[in-house]
């Protein structure tokens, strides 16, 4: 009797040695929750300014566009914009309840867009969506033309009645100024790329025919990858 007592004891001690301690649960900091900063606090109180300038050319048409500019710009984005007269620019800077500091910089490069020839229906939509760029080159950083070479160049960027411009718009997904012999370029990355293979094509003295269908199919595989 006291045999099998004993033996159940040394069976007990042994499950009591063999059972792993218990782990103590691990208890983590709550991830901390900061309020976005407002654009007069980044950058420590002080207010930020842009400043663009309009040449003489479109001194115009920004006074009769001037309420469709400064609407989403007041109103959308809150910043403050204004035209200096004596120095013919537009001129911007942030307000204490501008809600983000970037805000700052897509005003100004809507404005800039729109200082470059650029409709403000088509500028504007740099203020709603952040991948869309402005992209400028010149003819003759494809090829050196001079005369009547150059004029014939563009000439064929534009096509009869703006027909060559108008389908490179229309299949790219882009907007296309051409200011002399300078080329304005407004839409995404991806997009911009084809569009600018396209006009440097028609500038090295493709015809037009052989650029529309590399255009087709270069925007079918476009339209597959997204």
């Amino acid at each position: 009797m006291q045999k099998s007592t004993a033996d159940s004891v040394a069976a007990m001690e042994v499950e009591a040695t063999a059972a792993p301690p218990k782990q103590q649960p691990v208890l983590f900091a709550q991830k901390p929750n900061f309020r976005p900063l407002k654009a007069h606090e980044v950058s420590d109180g002080q207010i930020q300014f842009r400043k663009v300038p309009v040449p003489p050319h479109r001194y115009t048409p920004l006074k009769k566009t001037w309420l469709d500019i400064y609407t989403p710009i007041y109103e959308e984005m809150k910043i403050d914009i204004r035209m200096n007269l004596k120095a013919r620019r537009v001129e911007l800077k942030t307000r204490p309840d501008t809600p983000d500091v970037s805000n700052l910089q897509k005003c100004a490069d809507f404005v800039h867009a729109f200082t470059l020839g650029f409709d403000v229906i088509d500028a504007v939509a740099m203020l709603r969506l952040d991948e869309l760029y402005v992209e400028s080159f010149e003819i003759k950083d494809v090829k050196t033309l001079r005369g009547e070479h150059l004029s014939r160049a563009i000439g064929r960027l534009s096509g009869k009645g703006g027909r060559t411009k108008f389908a490179i718009e229309n299949s790219t997904r882009t907007r296309i100024v051409i200011a002399d012999s300078k080329i304005h370029i407004l839409g995404s990355f991806a997009n911009i790329k084809v569009a600018r293979d396209s006009l440097c094509s028609l500038i090295m003295g493709s015809p037009a025919a052989k650029v529309y269908s590399k255009l087709r199919s270069v925007t079918a595989r476009l339209a597959e990858r997204f």
